[in-house]
């Protein structure tokens, strides 16, 4: 994703000055345009440059692993720049912290998805409340074989705006054997396959009839335009110090965005 967001990005209209690996990837010390993110001279740079890159920046977008993204933190908070982070796989007391931590210091937002079609998705997903109660709600989230948490983040966001919606208490993530679902329960289950890039599906099934709310990625440049549409809204002048949603970015005024 942070190759992908540096190749979109100049078409955005970003000038990218810098880039940061993880310790030991091949690309430290390249250019962006050497390794096929775009066609700018930054240089990308190892963890120890996060502070120095920040402070000369006006603008930061984080794709990374829970563990380097609370490592930076501090790097995030010290520099006051707005934040975009896509970052996945978060415990709920990182998230929790993280949130703490920038809130009032700095514009930040925080997603699991960045796609419009499926903050749309989740915002749709809630008018769900107004089913009548003999209907029961299951979410289908598949993704690509290197994904290592399981259910998304996109999926957990659905599966919050379902829950808040129809009341249930309980997530489950599959059935085997002789095990009825239960009034209170919301299954949740994720397939890892190939390279598919993301696809959630919420189905209301209704003892005459089913409605089935799909999105479906083709590829992950959506995902990074919208980050870049997040990072220009979080940094337009005036906008207050505080943890936004991509709910908020795109208007959709549910409270809740993936």
């Amino acid at each position: 994703m942070g190759s992908l967001v540096a190749r979109e990005a100049e078409g955005a209209g970003f000038e990218v000055v810098g880039a940061v690996a993880g310790p030991g990837d091949p690309a430290i010390g390249r250019r962006l345009r050497d390794i096929g993110a775009g066609s700018g001279e930054a240089r990308v740079s190892p963890p120890s440059s996060v502070a120095a890159l920040l402070r000369k920046s006006d603008v930061c977008i984080s794709f990374t692993n829970a563990k380097a993204e609370v490592s930076n933190l501090q790097a995030v908070v010290a520099a006051g720049v707005p934040y975009v982070t896509g970052t996945t796989g978060l415990t709920a007391e990182e998230r929790r912290r993280m949130e703490a931590a920038l809130s009032g210091r700095l514009p930040a937002v925080v997603a699991s998805n960045f796609s419009v079609g499926a903050n749309l998705l989740i915002a749709m997903s809630a008018a769900l409340r107004s089913l009548p109660r003999g209907f029961d709600v299951s979410i289908v989230e598949a993704h690509h074989s290197g994904k290592a948490d399981a259910p998304s983040g996109t999926a957990l966001s659905v599966a919050e705006a379902v829950s808040r919606a129809r009341g249930y208490t309980r997530t489950v993530g599959g059935r085997t054997g002789a095990l009825k679902r239960s009034p209170d329960e919301l299954e949740v289950v994720s397939l890892r396959g190939g390279g598919t890039p993301g696809i959630h599906t919420v189905h209301a099934f209704g003892p005459h009839e089913m409605i089935t709310i799909e999105h479906v990625a083709f590829s992950r440049s959506g995902f990074a335009l919208g980050a870049l549409h997040a990072a220009q809204w979080a940094a337009q002048e005036g906008r207050e110090a505080k943890v936004y949603g991509m709910a908020d970015v795109l208007g959709l005024g549910t409270g809740l965005s993936a």
